[in-house]
């Protein structure tokens, strides 16, 4: 276990269990029927788990981005990217290969075509009633498109020196996507509602209001305001990390405000108030993870890191092993696998999440590394070794009359 989760003395270990959280919200949520009953609760609000993964993201990818450009005027555009192709693109097109090549692994109604999921496009105009399987990479599909436009976003913003607007545009862009999401809800959720037909209104709601990027930035927004703040505002986070806590205890009690909106996730306050609401109290929750005076920040897990390592392979992996659980379950004439299920599913969601991380994930870490710092130590040892031994064997022969 020490070889495959190493970890450094710089981790956030707040930051480790929220994401730990965050995962497991969502496989109770998707696992849905097969849930303990005293899991339910959790279950009506486990969707809320993604908006957790985007503030998270909105913060570190903002912070690292903001932090670069402060410290040097630019930001290196080659290796940012590359370190998002490297950590993303492997294990998802792996994951894709399963998809589209053995059938029995398929959960939904079916497949998008294949250049959807290539250019993380599939979020837009995904027909649910056919195209079901995989619908879980819409998520993907929002960060790929903000990684691809916030170091942009970030240079046009300081050169056009309009960085003293930021914090009101981004509270305008959370402001548009909600007049967005009341008008499509208006357009294609409300008239099926009226019409009695909660088929076409539960299609319309997850095509037009709840999968579309720009109707789901309110997360990733809110983790870019953090990063801005921790950046260029320092008596501001000074003041947020002395009471850690405090923070902490607001950002709770505003999810429980939130969890009041948004039990019925197919409702008007839900997707209207409930998505802005519920980043906010994630946003919260983050500030205290990152306050070293948190208890959250303070606490260390092993099973909090291994999660939080493993969180992105075994969102990708666990509609396909719950899917598999299911048909082997099925068959068998067995009490207690068709009351276990759902435990013997996360095991398997655990399992797959692992298999993925030690035969993808970590390799092309490790290329990446090569990549990005050819001079590292490391290599650098490596090489003068193979430089040595070379000399040694070639110039002992040329030495020999």
């Amino acid at each position: 276990m020490i070889k495959i989760f190493s970890s450094n003395s710089n981790r956030l270990h707040g930051l480790d269990h929220l994401r730990a959280i965050a995962i497991l919200l969502v496989m109770i949520f998707h696992y849905g029927r097969g849930i303990p009953s005293w899991l339910e609760p959790i279950q009506q609000i486990g969707w809320t788990g993604v908006d957790l993964f985007f503030v998270l993201s909105g913060y570190l990818i903002g912070f690292q981005l903001l932090k670069e450009f402060k410290d040097k005027k630019e930001i290196d555009f080659k290796r940012f990217y590359l370190k998002r192709f490297f950590r993303i693109i492997p294990a998802y097109l792996a994951v894709l290969i399963l998809y589209f090549s053995i059938g029995s692994l398929r959960e939904g109604s079916g497949l998008p075509p294949l250049w959807r999921f290539l250019t993380f496009t599939q979020n837009f105009g995904l027909d649910t009633p056919t195209q079901k399987t995989f619908s879980h990479a819409w998520s993907l599909c929002v960060e790929e498109q903000f990684y691809l436009l916030l170091p942009i976003t970030i240079i046009l913003m300081f050169q056009s020196r309009l960085q003293k607007l930021t914090p009101y545009l981004m509270v305008g862009l959370i402001g548009i996507g909600i007049l967005i999401r009341i008008h499509n809800w208006n357009e294609f959720v409300q008239p099926y509602i009226d019409s009695g037909s909660r088929r076409l209104m539960i299609q319309g709601l997850l095509e037009k209001v709840y999968y579309p990027s720009h109707n789901r930035m309110d997360g990733l927004i809110i983790g870019v305001m953090i990063a801005s703040v921790f950046n260029f505002k320092p008596r501001v986070q000074d003041f947020l990390t002395k009471y850690g806590n405090i923070v902490l205890l607001f950002g709770l009690i505003l999810f429980v405000i939130a969890y009041q909106v948004c039990q019925n996730l197919i409702s008007y306050k839900a997707m209207i108030y409930g998505l802005p609401l519920i980043s906010l109290a994630y946003g919260f929750i983050v500030v205290g993870a990152i306050s070293p005076t948190c208890i959250i920040y303070k606490l260390k897990s092993r099973f909090t890191f291994v999660i939080a390592t493993l969180s992105y392979a075994i969102y990708l992996t666990h509609k396909q092993i719950y899917h598999f659980v299911k048909i082997i379950s099925k068959d068998m004439d067995n009490g207690f696998i068709q009351q276990n299920v759902f435990w013997i599913c996360l095991l398997g969601a655990l399992i797959g999440g692992l298999t993925l991380h030690v035969l993808i994930e970590k390799p092309f870490m490790k290329l990446r590394d090569r990549v990005l710092n050819p001079d590292d130590k490391k290599f650098q040892k490596i090489r003068g070794r193979l430089i040595l031994n070379y000399i040694k064997t070639f110039g002992d022969r040329k030495a020999r009359p």
